[in-house]
């Protein structure tokens, strides 16, 4: 969906008129890149960057700058978008030595669209402000479909009257706006988000697979859920690519994992029990031990079938087998084994000190 903007957008910060020009969008992955094309559709320059340079090459190709890092990305941009994997590749971008904190220019604001730690977003705000820029955390809700149709939801730690600058670059690709006001509190909204959906796609995951053993038609339950109280948006939309074996990401597997995590972590710091969050935990990470990190969310219904129907799928259950004898501990919200030392996603409200340094990203990560 086009819509159409003014190629630069005056807007008032601190008693003085913004003109926001020049976009920089750090990480052009499946919901990245369709989101920066909505931001060029509205008229404004763009700047890329991805660690892998072909994700940005249909941004490239209608006019968008390369850029070899985000730090040169960000150099001269009015706005500074990140869509990265997970919380420690969010640190690395934001708070390293080389990172966006310093690298930006004054006034510039860094707002990012990664589902992230909580404390994190508070971190980078407030280093941020120190430095006379302005970051919050706007994590986004939708899929795949509503970045392509630039109709996604927006759940800003922000102030509205605070976003007032910015507000015209974030409805070049949204139809919601949702106001958390303090730092934080979008990636905290957005994680309860993410314990919901996780818990409704465990749900349809149970119900198709009591349909299909029961010998009665699936689809027809589905509509039947959907016609009560029994369905949700994650058995509309999703469930349906389940049942006809299409398992092509709109939303990784393990980028599901990574927020459940979060959510889990989270839950500790407050000493409370989410039981429906640990269960669709340990259910993801089964998928993903196995071969399924990369597959879309909807591959959850592959636990359930036949081993024949895994192995064409792609998955291998023997990889579960493997990490039990190597007795890999999966508590760690981005599913691997870092080792005792290791402070992981959800660390960062202890303080991270000169020393900390995080290697949760050292994989490929869809940016």
């Amino acid at each position: 969906m086009r819509r159409d903007r003014p190629s630069s957008s005056p807007c008032l910060w601190k008693g003085t008129t913004l003109q926001i020009k020049k976009i920089a969008f750090i990480g052009t992955g499946i919901m990245g890149a369709r989101i920066a094309g909505h931001i060029m559709d509205a008229g404004y320059e763009l700047t890329v960057y991805n660690r892998t340079r072909e994700k940005a090459e249909e941004l490239l190709a209608r006019g968008a700058t390369w850029a070899g890092s985000p730090a040169e990305a960000a150099a001269d941009a009015d706005v500074v978008f990140t869509m990265v994997g997970y919380p420690s590749d969010v640190e690395d971008v934001y708070l390293t030595t080389d990172g966006l904190i310093r690298a930006a220019r004054k006034g510039a604001w860094l707002i990012d669209l990664t589902t992230s730690s909580p404390q994190l977003a508070r971190d980078i705000h407030d280093a941020a402000e120190v430095e006379d820029k302005h970051a919050f955390d706007c994590p986004v809700t939708g899929g795949e479909q509503g970045a392509i149709d630039g109709t996604l939801t927006l759940i800003a730690g922000i102030t509205e009257a605070a976003a007032a600058p910015v507000l015209p670059v974030l409805e070049s690709f949204s139809s919601k706006i949702f106001y958390f006001d303090q730092p934080g509190g979008g990636q905290t909204a957005k994680l309860c988000n993410q314990v919901s959906l996780a818990s409704c796609m465990v749900g349809y995951a149970d119900a198709l697979a009591l349909a299909e053993q029961s010998g009665i038609d699936a689809e027809r339950v589905l509509e039947v859920m959907a016609s009560g109280t029994g369905g949700s948006g994650a058995s509309r939309t999703l469930a349906p690519k389940s049942l006809a074996g299409d398992y092509k990401p709109g939303f990784l597997a393990e980028h599901l994992r990574k927020d459940i995590g979060l959510a889990l972590q989270r839950s500790e710091d407050l000493d409370i029990t989410l039981p429906g969050a640990e269960t669709a935990f340990t259910l993801f990470d089964m998928l993903c031990q196995i071969g399924g990190s990369r597959m879309g969310t909807q591959a959850l219904t592959l636990l359930y079938q036949e081993e024949a129907a895994c192995v064409a799928a792609g998955l291998d259950w023997s990889l579960l087998d493997q990490g039990e004898d190597d007795e890999h501990d999966h508590e760690c919200c981005c599913g691997h084994d870092h080792g005792e030392d290791h402070e992981c996603c959800g660390g960062h409200g202890h303080g991270h000190g000169d020393g900390h340094e995080c290697h949760c990203h050292d994989h490929d990560h869809e940016h």
